[in-house]
């Protein structure tokens, strides 16, 4: 908790993310090439190890300027920047840089960049430029609705040593990731604090589901890119999820369709429809494979853990199971309907031998 003698935020930030689902894929080499502006470079992670945690496809970062904010009390200028992912995701960032603030003052700031930014203005600004920046390299492009925000408050220097635990001691970080005015009882700031990670004794990262705070004096950017690919993941689960909903019902609707109104003909008509299945099952797979393979972990480092356990805070693996049931219900009315299309042929064939034969009776007979 804070006290009268209140430590200040010498430097740091905070990162305001919304993340869209705008095409099926985007061919990120050909936005390396043809982006005109916005100094188009790929993302790397900068302190860990390559072999221990390191993206599988390396994002492509824009920049795109500056933009005014109207956060509470204060009029602020953000850095805007944008990353673009090969399964069809961009990343807005609206970045407003922090110096020389009180711990209050630095709440009350985050508290007003997410109520100035909780509409669309700023963020359908910023998704229009970059949309026109990568338009020739997306893949079946789409508006599809489906968004995450994600808001990440930093501190790289405070104005005196705070180890991590005085940070949990001297400063309401509860209050600051809750984004509450009210106070919190001692069961929900406990919880709002569980997943608090340290590795050095000056470091802190807490998360929650929609806030994090991180406290980082080197002012490296690797967990704020971790969790900005969990985001990434957590989005294109959720679109995916939404499309088998829709499919599914259609998909028996059409097989209804087929059974009711073509009587035993329909079965013909089952071998289009399972290759319909088979290709919607081979597209929601490969996109869902390249998500959940974004980032490569390899060892159990500190990167490791806090991604594990950003996925694990975002529900990424219920999402993640939620599709992969929807997919085995499909793959496995595909394997009904390629038999019954394979019964329907054999009987088909059964039928004309049957009749070859009658025909061959006659002909004698009429001999």
């Amino acid at each position: 908790m804070a006290t009268g003698d209140e430590p200040v935020v010498a430097s740091g930030g905070v990162s305001a993310l919304r993340l869209f689902d705008v095409a099926n894929a985007i061919d990120l080499a050909r936005v390396e090439r043809e982006a005109s502006v916005g100094a188009p470079t790929r993302v790397k992670l900068s302190q860990a190890r390559p072999q221990a945690i390191s993206y599988e496809e390396p994002p492509v970062a824009l920049s795109l300027g500056r933009a005014r904010l109207e956060a509470g009390d204060w009029a602020v200028e953000a850095d805007v920047t944008a990353r673009v992912y090969d399964f069809g995701t961009v990343t807005v960032n609206l970045r407003v840089p922090v110096a020389g603030q009180t711990w209050s003052s630095f709440v009350a700031l985050v508290d007003g960049l997410a109520a100035a930014l909780a509409g669309g203005a700023a963020w359908a600004e910023a998704l229009e430029r970059v949309r026109g920046l990568i338009a020739p390299a997306m893949v079946r492009p789409s508006a599809t609705g489906v968004e995450e925000d994600y808001l990440v408050a930093t501190v790289n220097a405070f104005d005196r040593a705070l180890e991590a635990g005085e940070v949990l001691d001297r400063l309401d970080v509860a209050r600051l990731l809750s984004g509450e005015v009210r106070p919190l009882s001692d069961g929900a700031r406990e919880e709002l604090l569980r997943k608090r990670f340290s590795y050095y004794t000056d470091d802190l990262v807490v998360l929650t589901w929609d806030r994090a705070f991180v406290v980082e004096p080197r002012g490296d950017s690797d967990v704020a890119d971790v969790l900005e690919v969990a985001n990434a993941q957590l989005l294109e689960l959720r679109y995916y999820d939404a499309v088998l909903d829709a499919e599914l019902p259609r998909m028996y609707e059409r097989i209804e369709q087929a059974t009711t109104r073509f009587g035993a003909l329909s079965r013909r008509r089952y071998a289009n429809l399972a290759r319909r299945i088979r290709t919607r099952v081979a597209e929601v797979t490969e996109i869902a494979e390249r998500v959940d393979n974004a980032l490569i972990v390899t060892e159990d480092v500190y990167l490791a853990r806090l991604y594990n356990a950003a996925l694990d805070t975002f529900r990424v693996p219920a999402w993640n199971a939620a599709v992969n049931r929807k997919l085995a219900i499909m793959r496995d009315t595909y394997g009904a309907l390629l038999d019954e299309a394979t019964a329907a042929r054999a009987e088909y064939l059964e039928w004309a031998i049957v009749l070859l034969i009658v025909v061959e009776i006659v002909l004698a007979l009429i001999r």
